[in-house]
């Protein structure tokens, strides 16, 4: 039992630091015909029947709480020498039966470890449960009980019916109001069939969960039990049923033909185009003091155009541009697009190592930037300086000329996002990807939420793409700033109706900016959302539409959205899949998860970028087969992000499947810790990290930066933290930063 792991199942309520007694009861009943089949096979196995429950319910267990050592309980007589048959009193002692699931074992090597460890945890039934527990010295918990969670008890001693005078004797099951573990499932094996009851804690769990996991168990039983298919492994025992397996397969599916049906028809420089065709005077870029209407946009890109195609620039080409946030930098994106090229976004805040490395990975040879940047790559073939040919005056230049069409599955972007192995990797869009993202928003906003539109994320990063390029396919006006926190100082902040950008920011604007200004909407991604944020906005913008969003650059920023409605409580959720796109939780084994089972986020549909740029090992290992829409062809992104379904169909994010430690054989999410944190009054953001010492053992360490006018004081944040976390997930060392350092994006 060293090194054990906590079975953690997921549970309709996260468990309180102490836990009630209250519980509920479901009745189980497998037929006799189930039962013949369990115990033939049990024969066949050199098995008893126990062994094969308690194999089926480890499965079971394991791939619920995607974990593969499992530990649970179960209840021995203990009175197995003849001596002890006849005396009163309570022998019945609690075993543990941890088993290692690991490697995906066939069904007959699964009931062959748990048969060994069956019969090791007998060798040892006189050791009681209460002296295991002194001796293992595991960390207590109030609100759980030690070692194990779950438990199985098959009641194979039959009690006798008593008669006595005037009185008989029976035993009858009783209505179960109370609970003593999370999970309690106890059989009876007389009569023709096998009945019993499942016990669950009323605190964390619904009824309908009990039903549902009764449904699953009794469904891979039959899979383990059955007469031929022993190629079946832990992996792929039936769990799920053709209905529900369909239902999570429909309600991650958005429709593909709706919104976006002509996505495939477009680009995205021709979807601007379209727009100044329709509103040529109507102002599209407002960069302080200067304002471009579409028709000067156009004619501008127009202009870029035409020069890099006399230096090459074609089809798919990369073309990188370092530029600083001024006029200049949305012409110069749509000019290398509708030249045909693929822009490469280079942040002249970006070291010149990283830079370097950029430009030599995406083969550029041709740049646009400015003067006062240019010397910084003296190694790129040719330069194309923007310093002064954009000016006003080319608004009175001669109408565009018409350009031969640019294929929609051609790439328009790369954008490079951190790698784990320290090399940045540059994620490949096609126009066709980015223009769904912008057909799907211009049917979930109003062209009054789009009149205004804060652009003040990098193009290097991707929520840029929104904040560019949706405003301009509906007659919007894009309002160029440094950053989200230089907001209060634009000239047009009351023309600012949209605000797309991540919570930290958010939160610092609502301190700066105190008085409503007209806003419509704020659009939140790229970090946890917490609730008592929600409420901040709501406080500070009052009506104000919020949506939470979710997406990766590897499927076009934008892959799940959700409003959220005045009022709510709890973690807000990242709601369902954008039209075009699809979203599946699976486990480890590309299996779809049930409702409430925590799994890997995947993402299919249009939005899929083509993969990582040059790196076709890392696109074959990230994008894998699709085997849910049927599609020749398809793909699915393993995002590494780990949610689950809700009742209600929605997304719950949980975090990252990297982030997630075991620390003393409990497995915590560091960014659960996070949300606490920063729920306390004074914390601006949080950051929880669980470093391994010298001494080679982790401990969670919490980087907190207090809001402008507040004091931290540690204590007060340990005692904060303690009163709501349970003790093995309290930081052991809390530190105080002015401000946390940050990326450029």
């Amino acid at each position: 039992l060293a090194g054990i792991s906590t079975l953690e199942l997921p549970s309709d309520r996260a468990p309180g630091k102490v836990r009630s007694a209250r519980g509920l009861s479901l009745s189980v009943q497998l037929s006799a015909e189930q039962k013949g089949e369990l115990q033939a096979y049990a024969h066949r196995q050199r098995a008893t029947l126990f062994m094969v429950l308690a194999a089926g319910f480890q499965a079971l267990l394991s791939r619920w709480a995607d974990q593969e050592d499992v530990a649970i309980g179960t209840a021995i007589a203990n009175r197995n020498r003849a001596e002890v048959e006849g005396l009163i009193g309570f022998f019945v002692n609690t075993l543990v039966l941890r088993t290692d699931l690991s490697g995906d074992p066939d069904r007959g090597e699964l009931l062959r470890r748990l048969r060994e460890v069956t019969l090791d945890a007998y060798a040892h039934q006189d050791l009681p449960f209460e002296k295991l527990v002194q001796e293992l010295a595991p960390e207590r918990d109030l609100g759980r009980s030690p070692l194990i969670r779950v438990m199985l008890v098959l009641q194979n001693l039959k009690l006798p019916k008593l008669t006595l005078p005037d009185l008989i004797v029976e035993p009858l099951p009783a209505a179960g109001k109370t609970a003593k573990l999370d999970v309690t499932l106890s059989l009876d094996p007389e009569g023709e069939g096998l009945s019993g009851t499942l016990e669950l804690a009323a605190d964390l769990f619904d009824e309908a969960t009990g039903l549902r996991l009764l449904a699953h168990f009794e469904r891979l039983l039959g899979g383990l039990a059955a007469a031929e298919g022993d190629e079946l492994r832990l992996s792929t025992l039936p769990l799920l049923s053709a209905a529900e397996s369909s239902q999570l397969v429909t309600a991650g599916t958005t429709d593909l033909k709706s919104a976006v049906a002509s996505a495939d028809d477009s680009c995205l420089h021709e979807l601007f185009a379209a727009q100044a065709a329709r509103t040529p005077e109507a102002t599209a870029l407002v960069s302080g003091e200067t304002r471009l209407s579409y028709g000067d946009i156009e004619r501008r890109a127009h202009r870029l155009a035409r020069h890099l195609r006399t230096l090459g620039v074609g089809a798919e080409m990369p073309v990188g541009v370092c530029l600083e946030r001024g006029p200049e930098l949305l012409p110069t994106l749509l000019g290398i697009l509708t030249a045909g090229g693929t822009y490469v976004p280079l942040d002249p805040a970006y070291p010149q190592e990283r830079l370097d490395f950029l430009l030599a990975d995406a083969g550029v040879s041709v740049l646009v930037t400015e003067g006062a940047l240019a010397a910084r790559f003296a190694t790129v073939g040719t330069q194309v300086l923007v310093d002064g040919a954009f000016d006003v005056a080319s608004a009175g230049c001669a109408a565009v000329e018409p350009w031969p069409p640019t294929d929609p599955g051609q790439l328009a972007y790369l954008i490079y996002t951190s790698g784990s192995t320290g090399r940045p990797k540059g994620v490949a869009i096609a126009h066709r990807s980015a223009v769904a993202l912008v057909r799907w928003a211009l049917t979930h906003y109003s062209s009054a939420e789009l009149g205004g539109v804060l652009a003040s994320t990098s193009i290097c990063f991707d929520l840029s793409i929104f904040e560019l390029f949706v405003p301009l396919g509906c007659g919007g006006a894009v309002h160029l700033a440094a950053d989200a926190l230089a907001l209060p100082d634009l000239a047009s902040l009351a023309e600012i109706t949209l605000i797309n950008t991540v919570p930290s920011a958010i939160a610092a604007l609502a301190r700066v900016i105190p008085a409503p200004f007209g806003l419509l909407t704020v659009n939140l991604a790229g970090e946890a959302l917490p609730r008592a944020l929600v409420r901040e906005i709501e406080r500070w913008q009052p009506g104000v539409r919020l949506l939470n969003l979710y997406g990766p650059s590897e499927d076009t920023t934008y892959s799940t959205w959700a409003e959220m409605a005045p009022g709510e409580e709890g973690s807000p959720s990242i709601g369902r899949a954008v039209a075009g796109s699809s979203v599946y939780v699976l486990d480890r084994y590309g299996n779809l998860l049930p409702q409430g089972a925590p799994g890997e986020l995947h993402l299919a549909g249009r939005g899929l970028a083509r993969g990582y740029f040059g790196r076709p090992e890392l696109t074959a290992a990230k994008f894998v087969p699709d085997p849910f829409s049927g599609e020749p062809g398809g793909r699915l992104y393993a995002t590494g992000d780990l949610v689950r379904t809700r009742a209600d169909g929605e997304l719950d994010f949980l975090g990252r499947r990297d982030h997630q430690v075991k620390i003393r054989g409990f497995r915590i999410e560091l960014g659960e810790i996070e949300a606490v944190l920063g729920s306390f009054p004074g914390v601006g953001s949080t950051v929880v990290v669980a470093p391994v010492s010298e001494s080679e053992e982790r401990r969670i360490v919490a980087y907190v930066v207090a809001r402008s006018e507040a004091t931290l004081e540690v204590e007060e944040l340990r005692a904060f933290a303690a009163h709501r976390l349970p003790g093995h997930m309290v930081p052991s060392a809390f530190v105080v930063l002015a401000e946390l350092p940050l990326t450029a994006n």
